[in-house]
């Protein structure tokens, strides 16, 4: 995000000496995108950020995916994936269930009630949004406090952990993992990274850290780190051991940093008759783009029809996440909160039998939904084999291939 912060203590100019009281030296550790091309930061610590005294293998969540085969549309119910109390055992980042994948992003689940370990994810952003409950995300530039309906944005190989809120509600978080970068869509920014005038957000609606980390004093501290491998999904992960805390800097500036977003400062962008998806845009990555539908005012041509028309998504597979309101034009299909619905590459899919003719005259959709559409198919996870409703492929017609 080009968008210049600083916080704590940083010398007058870039590589050059930076001192402590004592006289000691700080260490500056640039974090930056595209080989030192694109946007970057300078942190800098008391101790030196690449000293580590072991590293051994951590297993992550299961990584492994299988083709949608048949093809078919399919609806996944994600709060089955931790029914009762069992999120209280979860934490953010260990209790992961991989939902759908490809290539390109990688979308998981997780309802946590435990403070998660230090991590890293060294393939790319995160895009994590926060369907319910409140909590911290601790990080290596500050702490993020977020709530339901923040988006997180966290920079590859930022080194954070998600904390709870102690209410006793889980912390409920939709986690989108891109191979990539995620950002703003380049449309809506200008030619030096300033959100434009015609953008639904700007620079106002984006929180960062407002304080530096709390120094903590400990020893043989574990990291636990997801990189890239030949196995399963091409996903693996390394439990570094450090022999100081990581969150030890006195200071840091630039434009690269973890920010959060809620969605209700997302301002819709709305026509006389149904405006195409992209005007839902809030994030794009490397074969990828997150889109979010917000409560809003709908067509108003005295002929429109506000539900979506039929679509065939020539180009891409569409994953809809159904986090709040009421989603007119899934009625009758048995989506509800919590819902993921895929609509692949390949197959024509639109409103529900009777929303269509319902929808006229309606002039406010109160829902809220968060869409990833992605130019490779998507397969599905082990989460999504779990929560799998196999009823509504047939939900158009009424009848399924054994009636």
């Amino acid at each position: 995000m080009a968008y210049y912060r600083q916080l704590g203590e940083i010398p007058p100019k870039r590589h050059t000496q930076h001192r402590s009281p004592d006289g000691g030296l700080y260490y500056e550790e640039l974090m930056g995108e595209e080989g030192f091309s694109s946007d970057s930061s300078l942190l800098y610590h008391r101790e030196v950020p690449s000293a580590i005294v072991d590293a051994t293998p951590w297993e992550v969540p299961d990584p492994a995916t299988t083709s949608n085969r048949p093809l078919k549309p399919r609806h996944l119910k994600l709060h089955e994936l931790f029914a009762g109390e069992e999120w209280k055992a979860q934490d953010a980042v260990t209790g992961r269930r991989l939902v759908l994948g490809n290539g390109d992003v990688r979308i998981s689940y997780v309802a946590a009630g435990r403070t998660s370990p230090l991590y890293r994810n060294a393939l790319g952003d995160e895009c994590v949004y926060v369907e319910s409950g409140s909590g911290t995300v601790e990080t290596v530039f500050g702490p993020l406090p977020v709530r339901q309906g923040d988006y997180a944005i966290l920079p590859r190989a930022t080194t954070h952990r998600w904390v709870p809120s102690d209410d006793g509600e889980p912390l409920r978080l939709y986690c989108i993992e891109g191979n990539s970068h995620i950002a703003p869509p380049r449309r809506y920014l200008s030619r030096y990274g300033q959100l434009l005038e015609n953008a639904p957000f700007c620079e106002r609606d984006l929180h960062g850290p407002a304080a530096l980390p709390e120094r903590v004093d400990e020893t043989d501290v574990e990291v636990f780190v997801k990189h890239r491998d030949s196995g399963p999904g091409g996903v693996t992960g390394t439990r570094y051991v450090y022999p100081a805390h990581p969150f030890d800097l006195v200071g840091w500036d630039g434009c690269l940093y973890p920010y959060t977003f809620n969605v209700s400062d997302f301002e819709p962008i709305t026509g006389r008759v149904h405006q195409p998806p992209p005007v839902h845009q809030v994030f794009e990555g490397n074969g990828f783009v997150i889109c979010n539908f917000v409560p809003r005012k709908v067509d108003y041509h005295p002929l429109s029809i506000p539900v979506p028309y039929y679509h065939s998504n020539v180009d891409s597979d569409e994953v809809m996440f159904y986090c709040g309101g009421d989603y007119e034009a899934r009625k009758g299909s048995g989506i509800g909160q919590g819902s993921i619905s895929l609509h692949p590459g390949g197959h024509a899919h639109g409103p529900q039998p009777g929303a269509y003719e319902r929808s006229i005259g309606v002039h406010f959709f109160d829902e809220l939904a968060v869409m990833v559409d992605t130019f490779k198919p998507l397969e599905l996870g082990e989460g999504g084999r779990a929560s799998e409703d196999p009823r509504y492929a047939w939900t158009w017609s009424g009848r399924g291939p054994a009636e």
